[in-house]
């Protein structure tokens, strides 16, 4: 059976129960060994877990969905047979909304001013968010802002007497620390497990845009999106977001989005409520002995420059084809995915010094990040609002109908996503969003910030120009 990576569902399917017992060295209350005897003497995170349990909270979600009809239905035999109405000619019959309940998780991680950390595919296409702290408060969130890049969203409830868990260093975690994941899986309530960090830097999972996850044993299921990943010490160090799950379930290998990236976009959307990232502008595969050979250069690890975009930061900072680039602000990069991340992290308009070898030779270049190509082979950009599902980019030379045609172009679109029952197909050109014009995605993101109410594409799908209607 074929491994599936997924993100943690929300939908109760099952629940397999299992018991284990677990065996640790006995040890005393220190300030750095936060393990604690209970009254037999025993070792337990029973005071731990007091202290940081009330910072995760569960959340739900209430989204509208459009209910797929029988195509019996449309047959008027069928119709009879069940004494059903026939359809008035000429009307075809509706598809019927209907409201969808899922469940996920969340870490309250600013308690004075309310703010929920949780995950971009939680809180997705949701009408009303509830959370509902440990003391079974519930409270309805308001979303600030989002990232499907890195899959992190912020919420925001209006509450007090609130517990926030204290944001831990990331880039410190070793292979073998242990942690706590605490969540909601299955949506049963909150549920704690533990185990060690088993990888560091997964990337390559085709999860998200941004990849660079802490891999853990510690039992990770559906329900646990947005859920606290923690050191012994009641830090927060993830958030929980995928497991790989042959079977739909746990089997010891779930990855977390790194408190310090969760940290950079947070910064972001609460001040301009979306992640506004600098570009380099070359594109870029990761060093192998092969290229080491090739090039001339000592084996190591790193990202070699392929190509540089026109008019981009990194033609303006010096880059060359060839170039392999070693560390990013003193930070040593150990691939291209790495370097992709560490850039996406980046905000517009900010220097970074990045450190280069060409020619056998190391040396440092300093590049102000700008709008324009994108880092890598990823060109498009996902999730904007009714199109979720939808990868999207600007329409460009080498494009088929470039030249003849200005709008943004649909690279991808995800099986069963809503830009997929809308009707929309990787290839389509969006040319207008009710009727006004636009020609790339920036000027869609605008017009669809600003309508309300019914949505309408103007689509070319080939040679032909149709409309569809986005519900």
């Amino acid at each position: 059976m074929h491994a599936i990576v997924s993100r943690l569902g929300h939908v109760l399917v099952a629940i397999c129960i299992f018991t284990f017992s677990f065996t640790a060295p006995v040890a005393s209350q220190t300030a750095d060994r936060p393990l604690y005897l209970n009254d037999d003497g025993l070792p337990t995170l029973a005071p731990l877990l007091d202290r940081v349990t009330p910072a995760v909270v569960n959340i739900s979600v209430e989204s509208e969905q459009t209910a797929e009809l029988n195509p019996l239905f449309n047959d008027p035999f069928f119709r009879r047979f069940f004494d059903m109405q026939p359809f008035p000619q000429q009307q075809e019959p509706q598809q019927q909304p209907r409201r969808e309940m899922s469940a996920g998780s969340g870490v309250i991680f600013n308690a004075e001013k309310g703010y929920v950390l949780t995950n971009h595919h939680v809180v997705e296409n949701g009408d009303r968010i509830i959370v509902t702290l440990k003391d079974q408060r519930q409270f309805d969130a308001a979303l600030i802002g989002s990232d499907p890049g890195t899959d992190i969203a912020l919420l925001k409830i209006d509450a007090t007497d609130l517990t926030a868990l204290d944001l831990g260093d990331s880039d410190r975690l070793q292979v073998g620390d242990y942690v706590l994941a605490i969540g909601n899986p299955f949506g049963l309530g909150q549920t704690v497990t533990s185990g060690i960090v088993s990888a560091l830097g997964r990337s390559g999972l085709n999860i998200e845009g941004y990849e660079d996850f802490i891999q853990t044993d510690a039992s990770i299921n559906p329900g646990n999106s947005g859920g606290a990943l923690v050191t012994l010490d009641g830090r927060l160090v993830g958030i929980n977001t995928a497991i790989i799950a042959p079977s739909g379930g746990n089997v010891g290998i779930g990855f977390a989005v790194p408190a310090n990236m969760a940290n950079a976009v947070v910064d972001q959307l609460i001040e301009f409520g979306e992640v506004q990232r600098g570009q380099l502008g070359v594109r870029i595969q990761d060093f192998t002995p092969d290229l080491a050979e090739a090039l001339g250069i000592k084996a190591g690890a790193g990202a070699v420059i392929t190509q540089v975009e026109p008019n981009s930061a990194a033609e303006a900072a010096g880059f060359q084809p060839g170039d392999l680039i070693v560390s990013v602000d003193g930070r040593s990069i150990a691939g291209s995915a790495d370097l992709r991340s560490q850039i996406g992290l980046k905000r517009l308009g900010r220097d970074i010094e990045i450190g280069i070898i060409r020619d056998g030779k190391t040396q440092t270049l300093t590049a102000t990040l700008r709008k324009g190509a994108q880092l890598g082979a990823k060109a498009g950009e996902r999730g904007l609002g009714r199109l979720s599902g939808a990868e999207l980019r600007d329409l460009q030379p080498g494009d088929r109908l470039f030249g003849d045609v200005a709008g943004v172009v649909i690279a991808q679109v995800d099986a069963d996503s809503r830009a997929a029952r809308s009707g929309l197909e990787a290839g389509d050109i969006i040319v207008a969003a009710n009727r006004v014009p636009v020609t790339s995605v920036a000027e869609l993101r605008q017009q669809l910030a600003s309508i309300d109410g019914a949505l309408a594409l103007t689509i070319q799908r080939g040679s032909a120009r149709i409309f569809l209607l986005v519900r």
